[in-house]
C-alpha cells in the first residue's frame, strides 16, 4: 500500500469522525433547543437549581423517559363534569372561606390528577409530572402550592389566597381539558362555561 494511499485512507477516516462529531453536536443543540423551548420557565428554574445546563436537559430527559411509562388517561365526560362542579363550588365557597378554598383547591387538583392516572404521594413528583405535557401551568402549581403551604402556616393574606385559587384555576382547566388560552374557563363537553371566573367571584 503506497503512501498516497495511506494518508487518502486517514483523510478519509478523519473526515468521517468529524461528521460524527458534528452530527453529534448539532443532535444535542437541537435537542437543548427543544427543551428549552418546550419547558421555558422551567427549564430555568431547573437550570438555576442544578447550576449546570447538562444535568437540567438530562434531568428534563429523565422526566419525560418516566412520563412515556405512565398510563395517563383523559376524563369520561362525567368526571369532567364532576369535577367542574366542584371547582365551581370551590370558587363559589372562598369570599366566605378563603382559607377552605385554597386547601380544598389543592386537593382538588390531587383528585383529579389521581383519577387520570399521575402518581400524587409527592408534590414535586406531581409537579415534574405535570411538566412533561403542561409546561405552561406547573409554575403556576408551585406558586399556588407555596401559598396552600403559607396559608397553613397562618402566613398568607387573603390578596395572596386569592392568586393561588386563580392559579389553581388555570391548573385545573389544563387537568379537565379545557382550553386555558381563551381566558373564559373553557369548556365542558363542548359547551362554554357559564360559570363566572375565579377573579370575578373573588373581587
Amino acid at each position: 500500500m503506497g503512501t498516497t494511499t495511506i494518508v487518502l485512507i486517514v483523510v478519509i477516516v478523519l473526515l468521517v469522525i468529524a461528521l460524527a462529531v458534528a452530527g453529534v453536536l448539532l443532535s444535542r443543540r437541537r435537542r437543548s433547543e427543544h427543551l428549552q423551548e418546550h419547558y421555558g420557565p422551567e427549564y430555568e428554574r431547573t437550570l438555576a437549581e442544578t447550576g449546570d445546563r447538562r444535568a437540567t436537559e438530562a434531568a428534563l430527559t429523565e422526566r419525560e423517559q418516566r412520563h412515556r411509562e405512565l398510563d395517563v388517561r383523559d376524563l369520561s365526560a362525567d368526571e369532567r363534569d364532576h369535577y367542574a362542579s366542584s371547582w365551581t363550588t370551590i370558587q363559589r365557597g372562598f369570599v366566605d372561606d378563603p382559607v377552605q378554598a385554597v386547601h380544598h383547591a389543592d386537593g382538588l387538583v390531587v383528585e383529579i390528577m389521581r383519577t387520570r392516572g399521575y402518581p400524587v404521594d409527592d408534590f414535586e413528583r406531581r409537579a415534574e409530572d405535570l411538566s412533561v405535557e403542561h409546561p405552561q401551568v406547573v409554575q403556576q402549581y408551585r406558586d399556588a402550592r407555596s401559598i396552600h403551604e403559607a396559608t397553613q402556616n397562618g402566613t398568607a393574606d387573603t390578596e395572596q389566597q386569592r392568586h393561588a385559587v386563580t392559579s389553581y384555576r388555570a391548573l385545573i382547566d389544563t387537568l379537565l381539558g379545557h382550553d386555558t388560552r381563551t381566558g373564559d374557563g373553557g369548556a365542558v363537553n363542548g359547551r362554554h362555561a357559564q360559570n363566572p371566573t375565579t377573579e370575578e367571584r373573588t373581587r
